[in-house]
């Protein structure tokens, strides 16, 4: 059963955390990305958009039954300290690889169904079912990047716009819709077709003078 945030707040993103990190004490909020249960020890990864952690339990029954319950896209909050890993579990594949989080609290906040398809990998994935559960195919590594990297060439262009005097301006009146049905959405696009060849009376009686 899911259960309330609380008072965690989110100290680090979940690929933000680095060598110099060890002793500290934080909180991530993020996704299950993967389980794995060895018996006496248990790592979870947990995923946000800007990467993977690794968490661990051990040496503890009631989170050990806690991290049992955990599935795949599973949304978790875990509170624990940054631990550095022994040299034989480095994985320098993983920005975060060199550290751990030795768990101290897990709260589900909010439970997951089996995805249709593996969110973890980008694996071939038939585009019907992509687009019936796209919220699902957002999460993917690949769209993920594709995102990220739209974001920064949106910025990039607007920064380099607005350095060098430019402004920015969009027009509501004329060209914003609104994101409805297709009625209303014809309606606004003969709507936005009037307005651009409309003449103001003002102009009329100016140009008649």
């Amino acid at each position: 059963m899911a259960e309330a945030l609380g008072d965690l707040t989110r100290t680090h993103t979940c690929g933000a955390l680095r060598g110099d990190d060890v002793g500290a004490e934080v909180v991530l909020l993020g996704w299950v990305h993967r389980v794995r249960d060895l018996g006496g020890v248990t790592f979870i990864d947990v995923r946000d958009r800007a990467g993977v952690s690794q968490v661990v339990v051990r040496e503890n029954e009631a989170l050990m039954a806690v991290a049992k319950r955990l599935r795949a896209e599973f949304v978790v909050g875990i509170s624990g300290v940054v631990q550095r890993r022994s040299d034989d579990t480095v994985n320098t594949k993983l920005a975060t690889g060199e550290v751990e989080v030795l768990a101290r609290e897990i709260r589900i906040l909010n439970e997951a169904k089996t995805p249709p398809f593996q969110i973890a990998e980008d694996g071939p994935v038939s585009e019907e079912v992509r687009l019936r559960y796209r919220y699902l195919d957002l999460r993917r590594p690949r769209l993920q990047y594709n995102m990220g990297l739209r974001h920064r060439v949106s910025m990039a262009i607007r920064k380099y716009f607005d350095a060098n005097g430019f402004w920015e301006i969009r027009s509501c009146a004329a060209s914003a819709t609104k994101i409805s049905g297709p009625i209303v959405s014809s309606s606004s696009r003969r709507w936005t077709s009037r307005c651009r060849l409309r003449v103001p009376s003002s102009c009329t009686r100016s140009s008649s003078r």
